[in-house]
């Protein structure tokens, strides 16, 4: 349960951590807090899965990444947790997850986010994860984005 200091901690921090040098220390000023304490309460929000993660959004189109391809895959379902964590672990997959196949039309049950400069570029990357999955795949094709989407959860009202 969210207490009410764990509420404004939420709330102020939904929209994005102040880009600012010491944020922490920021946020604790205005909510009447020590830094110490905010940033106790995050972990422990995030040890709870109140909170999932807190990290950087960036927008791929603004910073040069052009061709974003969704690339989905046809793996074994026996082998799909082993290899989705080793896909998941390149560094240029930006996400992996699992997803139901929705057969005779969608055959792919592993989808992994590739960002690139050109198309060409994430045709190589997308070939590295294919060399990983070597036999196990079945097949795979790209998706490539044509527009950003939102990219924001849930918002609490303060």
């Amino acid at each position: 349960m969210l207490d009410a200091d764990d509420r404004r901690l939420v709330v102020a921090t939904q929209g994005g951590l102040p880009l600012v040098p010491r944020p922490y220390h920021l946020l604790a000023e205005q909510l009447g807090m020590t830094p110490q304490e905010v940033m106790a309460r995050l972990e422990r929000m995030l040890e709870s899965g109140v909170i999932r993660r807190i990290g950087a959004v960036p927008n791929h189109y603004a910073i040069g990444y052009h061709a974003n391809g969704m690339s989905v895959w046809d793996v074994a379902d026996e082998r799909i947790d082993e290899l989705g964590a080793q896909v998941g672990a390149l560094d240029f997959v930006t996400h992996c997850y699992r997803r139901p196949r929705r057969l005779p039309l969608w055959p792919y049950n592993l989808f992994a986010m590739v960002h690139g400069r050109s198309r060409e570029e994430v045709a190589q990357k997308v070939a590295r994860i294919a060399a990983l999955l070597g036999e196990a795949c079945r097949a795979h094709d790209v998706l490539y984005s044509s527009r950003i989407l939102k990219k924001s959860g849930l918002r609490l009202v303060g």
